[in-house]
């Protein structure tokens, strides 16, 4: 996994720099747990539980090492930007997933 904050929000990518076969069902499984999880968690501010949007996208991707002071192995492209606008919109409590993603999952679970 890759693991990025943005202001405060996480961006995780499966499949990078290591391709892996299952990357999709794997994100999928991260989503769901993580917001099965904050939902048990209850806010120090009012007492409720916990929910975090969840945006998912599958596609490709460019990476590299930004910076000289501070270098950081970075993600861009379309596919972070979608997912990024996915969680952005999305439902508190839910697991927004793109067309693309859902197909590479159901493509992994019936290969």
């Amino acid at each position: 996994y890759k693991v990025e904050t943005i202001g405060d929000a996480y961006m995780v990518a499966a499949g990078c720099p290591d391709e892996c076969e299952d990357h999709a069902s794997r994100i999928a499984r991260l989503a769901i747990d993580m917001a099965r999880v904050c939902s048990e968690v209850e806010s120090p501010l009012d007492g409720e539980p916990l929910r975090i949007r969840i945006g998912i996208h599958s596609g490709p991707l460019m990476a590299g090492v930004v910076g000289r002071s501070r270098p950081r192995y970075c993600l861009f492209g379309d596919t972070v930007n979608v997912a990024s606008r996915m969680e952005s919109n999305g439902l508190p409590g839910c697991v927004q997933v793109n067309v693309c993603h859902r197909a590479f999952v159901y493509y992994q679970l019936i290969s």
